[in-house]
Protein backbone atom coordinates (compact mmCIF):
# COMPACT_ATOMS: atom_id res chain seq x y z
CA UNK A 1 0.00 0.00 0.00
CA UNK A 2 0.93 3.62 -0.55
CA UNK A 3 -0.11 6.18 2.01
CA UNK A 4 -0.55 9.89 0.91
CA UNK A 5 -1.41 12.49 3.00
CA UNK A 6 -1.74 16.20 1.64
CA UNK A 7 -2.09 19.15 3.22
CA UNK A 8 -1.90 23.43 2.46
CA UNK A 9 -5.41 23.38 1.23
CA UNK A 10 -8.04 26.24 2.92
CA UNK A 11 -10.22 29.30 2.05
CA UNK A 12 -8.39 32.02 -0.42
CA UNK A 13 -10.04 34.85 -2.38
CA UNK A 14 -9.96 35.73 -5.85
CA UNK A 15 -6.62 35.76 -7.33
CA UNK A 16 -4.95 34.22 -4.10
CA UNK A 17 -2.46 31.38 -4.23
CA UNK A 18 -2.35 28.29 -2.01
CA UNK A 19 0.23 25.43 -2.07
CA UNK A 20 -0.39 22.11 -1.66
CA UNK A 21 1.60 19.07 -0.34
CA UNK A 22 1.31 15.90 -0.90
CA UNK A 23 3.77 12.78 0.57
CA UNK A 24 3.82 9.02 0.20
CA UNK A 25 5.04 6.66 2.48
CA UNK A 26 4.75 2.63 2.23
CA UNK A 27 6.57 -0.51 1.74
CA UNK A 28 7.13 0.04 -1.89
CA UNK A 29 10.18 0.39 -4.00
CA UNK A 30 9.80 3.49 -5.97
CA UNK A 31 6.96 5.57 -6.82
CA UNK A 32 6.48 6.00 -10.71
CA UNK A 33 4.25 9.29 -10.76
CA UNK A 34 2.00 11.75 -8.49
CA UNK A 35 0.13 14.18 -9.70
CA UNK A 36 -2.85 16.32 -8.39
CA UNK A 37 -6.88 15.84 -8.79
CA UNK A 38 -9.87 17.36 -7.88
CA UNK A 39 -13.61 16.95 -7.64
CA UNK A 40 -15.87 19.70 -7.27
CA UNK A 41 -19.92 18.48 -5.93
CA UNK A 42 -21.69 17.01 -8.62
CA UNK A 43 -18.92 16.88 -11.02
CA UNK A 44 -15.96 14.39 -11.84
CA UNK A 45 -13.15 14.15 -10.73
CA UNK A 46 -10.68 15.86 -13.31
CA UNK A 47 -6.64 15.82 -13.55
CA UNK A 48 -5.14 19.25 -11.74
CA UNK A 49 -1.50 18.34 -12.63
CA UNK A 50 0.95 15.14 -13.04
CA UNK A 51 4.63 14.27 -13.30
CA UNK A 52 5.32 11.11 -14.59
CA UNK A 53 9.09 9.46 -15.62
CA UNK A 54 9.69 13.72 -15.53
CA UNK A 55 6.98 14.38 -18.18
CA UNK A 56 4.73 17.23 -16.69
CA UNK A 57 0.78 17.15 -17.61
CA UNK A 58 -1.62 20.38 -16.75
CA UNK A 59 -5.06 20.44 -17.00
CA UNK A 60 -5.89 23.32 -19.95
CA UNK A 61 -7.55 25.28 -16.86
CA UNK A 62 -4.18 25.32 -14.59
CA UNK A 63 -1.66 26.28 -17.37
CA UNK A 64 -0.42 28.70 -16.70
CA UNK A 65 -1.66 29.32 -12.95
CA UNK A 66 -0.19 26.35 -11.54
CA UNK A 67 3.17 24.75 -11.01
CA UNK A 68 3.78 20.79 -9.72
CA UNK A 69 7.25 19.72 -8.24
CA UNK A 70 8.03 16.74 -6.91
CA UNK A 71 10.83 15.35 -4.60
CA UNK A 72 11.53 11.70 -5.57
CA UNK A 73 13.92 11.49 -2.99
CA UNK A 74 11.50 12.31 -0.40
CA UNK A 75 8.51 10.92 -2.33
CA UNK A 76 6.53 14.63 -2.33
CA UNK A 77 4.83 15.92 -4.69
CA UNK A 78 3.88 19.75 -4.34
CA UNK A 79 1.19 21.61 -6.23
CA UNK A 80 1.33 26.06 -6.42
CA UNK A 81 -1.70 27.31 -7.59
CA UNK A 82 -2.14 31.17 -8.23
CA UNK A 83 -4.69 33.38 -9.66
CA UNK A 84 -7.47 31.24 -8.07
CA UNK A 85 -10.99 31.51 -8.69
CA UNK A 86 -14.54 30.57 -7.64
CA UNK A 87 -14.86 27.80 -9.70
CA UNK A 88 -11.10 26.31 -8.33
CA UNK A 89 -13.43 25.09 -5.55
CA UNK A 90 -12.90 21.51 -4.98
CA UNK A 91 -11.50 18.56 -3.12
CA UNK A 92 -8.06 18.89 -3.91
CA UNK A 93 -6.43 14.48 -3.72
CA UNK A 94 -3.03 13.39 -4.24
CA UNK A 95 -2.80 10.38 -6.91
CA UNK A 96 0.40 7.54 -7.00
CA UNK A 97 1.49 5.15 -9.12
CA UNK A 98 3.79 2.44 -7.42
CA UNK A 99 6.37 -0.39 -8.29
CA UNK A 100 6.86 -3.09 -5.35
CA UNK A 101 9.50 -5.75 -4.83
CA UNK A 102 8.10 -8.04 -6.81
CA UNK A 103 8.80 -5.55 -9.60
CA UNK A 104 4.69 -5.10 -10.11
CA UNK A 105 3.56 -1.68 -11.06
CA UNK A 106 0.42 -0.72 -8.91
CA UNK A 107 -1.72 1.82 -10.00
CA UNK A 108 -4.21 4.75 -8.17
CA UNK A 109 -3.60 4.98 -5.09
CA UNK A 110 -5.16 8.27 -2.90
CA UNK A 111 -5.04 9.79 -0.81
CA UNK A 112 -7.91 11.67 1.21
CA UNK A 113 -8.12 15.11 -0.22
CA UNK A 114 -7.91 18.49 1.22
CA UNK A 115 -10.49 21.21 0.50
CA UNK A 116 -9.56 24.43 -1.59
CA UNK A 117 -12.48 26.74 -1.22
CA UNK A 118 -11.78 29.77 -3.62
CA UNK A 119 -14.15 33.13 -2.60
CA UNK A 120 -15.65 35.60 -4.56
Amino acid sequence: QVQLVESGGGLVQTGGSLRLSCAASGSFNSINSMGWYRQAPGKERELVARVESGTITYANSMKGRSAISRDSAKNTVDLQMNSLRPDDTARYVCNADATYADGRLRRNFWGQGTQVTVSS
